[in-house]
């Protein structure tokens, strides 16, 4: 089976989805881009269509002016079919972005990558914040900055939370802030407009810190933790009887109730913050899939990113 993930480095602990190469910390820019396999351009071309008139004089060959198309200056793969007006957004890019952020505020790069044969590009770097929940419950915040080529994901920029003792990942939000900057491929990144935009997220880890210390403090009870369940991964119209994922409902509950990674930490026993978690550890590590990578890429950008931002939102709820 063909994998999402092309290439990858990392530094530190090898990842939760166990890919990647490994390097030593503090490497440049230009190391991180060879080792993660971002050492290319996008490049564009016309599209181009045989055609076979009536007269049968044999196949023309004309161009489309409304398409682009895509490609890898490395290997001259075909990456996507886009409009002209399409904006692009290069490897390096990616990895530039977090530039001045390593150099002066303290970011460190952790992860950075490629995926689906170079139609998304990420990399994830440590900002330096973390906390301390009851029990020794470590959660650190994180920058991720992704973006494609072939339309599925607009260049985005977001905090994104990662719980040490089980490496489950959420993306921060906090009531109507996202956490989160996305800039449409219909206009040009500007790194800098985007780092303004996120304030570097002290405000948004401020807000997420006080939200997730409150789902800590919220015990809940056994009714709450099943209506929590269908209204995250079910169907909140139908009796629980009647859900149709019940081996899913089953699998979350009993990792919130003691077989969850840190379950039994003094800030997840049967809390809000537990059943939050109990939901992240099922889709980052514990849903089905067909590989690590397409976990990967469905616990960051696809159905597990949206499951895990519903468990927030419910969670939230409960302490509202």
């Amino acid at each position: 089976m063909a994998h999402l993930v092309e290439s990858m480095a990392y530094v530190h602990d090898t990842p939760w989805h166990g890919l990647g190469n490994p390097l030593t910390e503090h490497q440049p820019i230009k190391v991180w881009c060879r080792e993660a396999g971002m050492d290319w351009e996008i490049h564009s071309s016309d599209v181009l269509y045989q055609a076979q008139p009536v007269s049968g004089s044999g196949l023309l060959i004309r161009s489309h002016p409304d398409s682009k198309v895509l490609y890898r200056s490395d290997t001259l793969d075909p990456l996507s079919v886009v409009s002209p007006r399409y904006k692009v957004v290069q490897p390096r890019e990616v990895l530039e972005f977090y530039r001045d952020l390593v150099s002066a505020g303290g970011f460190e790069l952790e992860t950075a990558g490629v995926l689906k044969g170079g139609r998304k590009l990420w990399a994830l770097a440590k900002t330096g914040q973390e906390t301390m929940l009851k029990g020794g419950d470590r959660v650190k915040a994180y920058l991720l900055l992704a973006t494609s080529c072939d339309g599925t994901l607009c260049t985005t920029a977001q905090f994104t939370s990662v719980r040490v003792v089980c490496n489950n990942t959420l993306r921060l939000a906090v009531g109507d802030r996202t956490g989160a900057v996305k800039v449409p491929h219909s206009t040009v990144f500007d790194p800098a407009q985007v780092k303004q935009e996120l304030g570097l997220g002290l405000s948004a880890w401020d807000q997420f810190l006080q939200s997730i210390k409150t789902l800590a403090a919220r015990p809940v009870n056994r009714i709450e933790a099943m209506n929590y369940l269908v209204e995250v991964l079910g169907d909140s119209d139908l009796p629980l009887a009647e859900q149709s994922n019940q081996k899913a409902l089953q699998q979350v509950h009993q990792l919130f109730s003691g077989q969850g990674m840190g379950s039994s930490l003094a800030s997840a026993n049967g809390t809000a913050w537990g059943l939050l978690n109990a939901v992240t550890e099922y889709v980052d590590h514990q849903r089905k899939a067909r590989s690590q990578d397409y976990r990967l890429d469905s616990a960051w950008f696809g159905q597990g990113a949206a499951i895990k931002q519903r468990g927030l939102e419910a969670a939230l709820k409960l302490v509202a």
